[in-house]
């Protein structure tokens, strides 16, 4: 059995087969954990999402910021916006099945000793607090009350966690936590604005794996969101979005349970290219 961490998908299911058989990925034998935006931007989104659906018991998915994004447009609460590609899922007849399994997706997991998020982790979370309030989130989601989730999680504040948050306001630093966040401060305060690389940090701010005191440094990290700083691996994180949807390519890296530093192996890595949109 072969384990695979594999990057933002954004809708590329053409990009998505290709990297599979690259793999010699067996739904028998393998699984793989899909780190967020499985779709938006790219040319298949419908067809993606049935696959990852149909696919649940050797695929396993995370949300990200896109998800929430179509899952906000299927009720009404957002418009698509320019160079959204959703069109073909909001048009497809099961579309209401394939938005309720979305919304069951957790927005963290902790498998084989990695903890699996999209985006990223704030200085103050544990890997154990990260699941529990991943947790939070998906329970409002995944119930009755999910439409209201939604509609209230848009917008940057607060900025920074505290364990005395209640309601939307705590939902919602979780939620830009999970699926935002590039850079804070060594508090957690985090920036919305800076989306380019590493170097591009405003003033005080750092990358959120670059925090010394982060209570989560010890715990092996997988994430994507950041294509501009993707690829990049060290014994205890690896970014896997490398810009598929940008002509870049989708990259899966090949988990060791026993050692997950062995992802900065370039051995361990598989990518496929894929082609700039017009």
């Amino acid at each position: 059995m072969a384990l695979y961490l594999i990057g933002d998908l954004q809708g590329c299911a053409p990009a998505f087969n290709a990297l599979l058989q690259a793999l010699d990925f067996s739904p028998s034998r393998d699984h793989a954990y899909l780190l967020g935006d499985l779709v938006n931007r790219g040319p298949d989104n419908l067809s993606l999402l049935r696959q990852l659906r149909e696919g649940q018991g050797h695929f396993s998915c995370i949300l990200g910021n896109h998800d929430l994004h179509l899952l906000s447009i299927h009720l009404g609460i957002k418009s698509q916006k320019s160079g959204d590609t959703v069109s073909d899922v909001l048009q497809a007849p099961d579309r209401n099945d394939l938005m309720d399994w979305l919304r069951q997706q957790p927005l963290a997991r902790f498998e084989h000793g990695v903890l699996m998020v999209h985006a990223g982790v704030l200085p103050q979370w544990t890997a154990q607090d990260a699941v529990a309030l991943s947790a939070e989130v998906q329970a409002f989601l995944s119930g009755p009350h999910w439409a209201e989730l939604l509609r209230n999680m848009y917008g940057n504040e607060p900025r920074q966690w505290s364990p005395d948050l209640q309601g939307i306001e705590r939902r919602r630093v979780i939620i830009n936590a999970f699926t935002r966040l590039r850079f804070c401060t060594p508090d957690g305060t985090m920036d919305f604005d800076a989306k380019a690389g590493l170097a591009d940090a405003p003033a005080g701010h750092v990358p959120w794996f670059e925090v010394q005191e982060r209570r989560s440094v010890d715990t092996p990290i997988a994430f994507g969101h950041w294509s501009t700083a993707g690829g990049l691996s060290q014994p205890n994180w690896v970014n896997l979005d490398t810009g598929c949807v940008w002509g870049g390519c989708l990259s899966a890296v090949e988990l060791d349970p026993n050692e997950p530093a062995r992802w900065c192996d370039p051995q361990r890595w598989t990518q496929v290219s894929c082609p700039k949109p017009s």
